[in-house]
């Protein structure tokens, strides 16, 4: 049990509000959520590697974000139990849900395994953030089934 939020904690999560409403955050954001759905590790890592491109850039913004994010929780600076609600790090549930299914192989692939790291171990750190993964992957998986459906028709 992480200790009772502080004003100190209500002003980091204000900040980090602001910086989602930056111009191109934003636009890194729409495309994370709207368009950006990975199949598998090779489908994350072809925009991951090709560099100097918009996709690329939005694809490190969001998951830097979130990452950095993640890391005032983790370090102690930002109450856990505040973060993870869905009106502040929702977002990064999706973020994570996309890439969840094929994490280890990613990591494996990019020779990196830190690659979500530190979102993960928010996400999995607490009763609450193991069940909204859980919610969120039923969601994306229901999303999946829609954009499939209305690009058969």
């Amino acid at each position: 049990m992480s200790k009772k939020a502080t004003a100190s904690d209500a002003q980091l999560i204000l900040q980090l509000y602001d910086l989602r409403r930056e111009a191109e955050m934003r636009k890194a954001r729409n495309w994370w959520i709207g368009e950006f759905w990975p199949q598998s590790a090779d489908d994350f890592l072809k925009v991951a590697f090709a560099m100097g491109t918009q996709e690329n850039n939005w694809l490190r913004q969001v998951s830097g974000y979130w990452s950095m994010a993640a890391s005032f929780v983790l370090q102690g600076a930002l109450n856990q139990e505040l973060f993870l609600q869905p009106a502040v790090s929702g977002e990064m549930f999706l973020v994570f849900a996309k890439v969840h299914p094929f994490l280890k192989e990613l990591r494996e692939k990019a020779g990196d395994p830190h690659i979500f790291a530190n979102i993960e171990q928010v996400i999995t750190g607490s009763k609450f953030g193991r069940e909204r993964l859980k919610f969120n992957l039923k969601r994306l998986e229901m999303m999946r089934e829609k954009r499939a459906a209305a690009k058969a028709s």
